[in-house]
């Protein structure tokens, strides 16, 4: 449908100001040259005790924000005062049908309206916590997560949890994966790319693509890579059982050998051990992927050095305690990890993955690429860490041919401590 942009923003803010039909709203991403205050604003109308109410919930990078506005010349100024923010796409679903308004890299609005089967309103304030994934997933059954009727098996409880967890933690980052890569503009011939790296028997691959795809309504091409070949037949025979084998692929490799011919949107590294997920985080890195997600498993090698390095005052009332050691040298392996990342151009978050309860490697780091460098104060302070614990993570090993700027903090800092370190360990001795 063509339209100016003014038109569009009409039509959308007649549909939005409809709290008997309107379902649901989404605004995201944002136009050429432009900010917006939120990432994502989701609205919806909502009963409460004192009426209705329309409800907007804004995301930024860390939390949603939700606000339950009155409805007429209140609810009207909200969407109107949204519809002025240069957000570049807008999806709405009512319940009869589903709108969508992209505005292009040129500030062309191209509005779409499509019918739909008639959708059922759900007004409730408190709603009961959303799968992201449905147990009745065909996917489930394929990896004996789930019974033939759907239900989830008693033993395969933690990984049906873990599933849920990944991709509730993936969601809020699917558009920048979209917009730092392809751009809004996905089609078959140029899809979303995902690389699971260290994939395993691929539970975590395959509920991604899904709810990608199934869920999201996302063109996807995904690559599975582990070093063993059992997992790979296994995991391509669960993709042709599901019809997706030409989209879902699996090949056996090494994650340091791991190669791709085509730019990789997102990339998954989840528990793979010790330095391999140092390796996950170099390739994507390298790929210049725009969304990293990585769940460290075990945390070996700062843990050695830590062993052969003297530990610095006052932190031997820590260390010398075997399973507070362990645990500090967990924490400073992701600490490094999410600081190298920085550095190289990504801005970071460090967030539980899964409850402790279930395990203890519930740490998720998750990376979005962004167009600036690191502060000042990032950089002294990576400096001042590598050099106090005299330490040299491996994650910065692999990429100091990458980034010039990460070498000469290494050298700077890392060099100093190092000899600090493996001369104070002599005297220990």
């Amino acid at each position: 449908m063509s339209a100016t942009l003014a038109e569009a923003h009409a039509t959308l803010h007649a549909l939005l100001a409809d709290s008997e039909h309107l379902v649901k709203a989404v605004a995201s991403g944002r136009q050429r040259n432009a900010t917006v205050p939120f990432r994502r604003v989701e609205l919806r109308y909502v009963d409460l005790a004192v009426g209705r109410r329309l409800q907007l919930t804004s995301y930024d990078d860390t939390q949603a924000h939700t606000r339950n506005v009155e409805l007429n010349e209140p609810a009207e100024t909200e969407i109107g005062a949204l519809l002025a923010e240069p957000y570049s796409r807008w999806h709405l679903q009512t319940t009869t049908e589903t709108v969508q308004l992209r505005v292009s890299k040129r500030g062309r609005p191209l509005l779409h309206r499509g019918l739909t089967q008639d959708q059922v309103v759900d007004r409730a304030h408190d709603r009961s916590k959303q799968r992201r994934l449905d147990a009745s997933d065909p996917v489930f059954h394929l990896l004996g997560v789930t019974t033939a009727d759907g239900r989830v098996k008693p033993t395969r409880v933690a990984k049906f949890r873990q599933v849920q967890d990944l991709l509730t933690l993936l969601d809020p980052v699917i558009d920048s994966a979209i917009t730092l890569g392809p751009g809004p503009e996905l089609s078959v011939d140029r899809p979303l790319r995902v690389v699971d790296l260290g994939c395993g028997n691929a539970y975590l691959t395959f509920a991604t693509f899904r709810y990608l795809t199934a869920v999201r309504g996302l063109p996807v091409r995904a690559v599975g890579v582990d070093v063993k070949a059992q997992a790979r037949a296994h995991n391509r025979d669960v993709a042709d059982q599901l019809g997706v084998g030409g989209q879902l692929s699996f090949v056996a490799s090494a994650i340091g050998a791991a190669d791709v011919d085509e730019p990789v949107d997102l990339v998954l590294a989840l528990h793979a051990c010790d330095t391999a997920t140092d390796e996950a985080l170099a390739r994507a890195v390298r790929w210049r992927a725009p969304v990293i997600l990585a769940a460290p498993c075990c945390h070996h090698d700062i843990q050695r050095q830590l062993d052969a390095r003297r530990v610095p005052s006052p932190y031997q009332l820590v260390t010398r305690h075997a399973i507070l050691k362990e645990r500090l040298g967990d924490v400073l392996t992701d600490a490094l990890r999410a600081a190298i990342l920085r550095l190289v151009g990504y801005r970071v978050e460090v967030v539980e993955f899964v409850d402790s309860r279930h395990t203890p490697r519930n740490v998720l780091i998750r990376a979005v690429r962004t167009s600036t460098g690191p502060t000042d104060e990032t950089q002294q302070a990576f400096r001042e860490l590598v050099s106090a614990w005299a330490v040299r993570p491996a994650l910065a090993d692999m990429l100091c041919d990458y980034s010039p700027e990460l070498a000469a903090l290494m050298s700077s800092g890392a060099r100093a401590g190092l000899l600090e370190g493996m001369a104070g360990a002599e005297e220990q001795a």
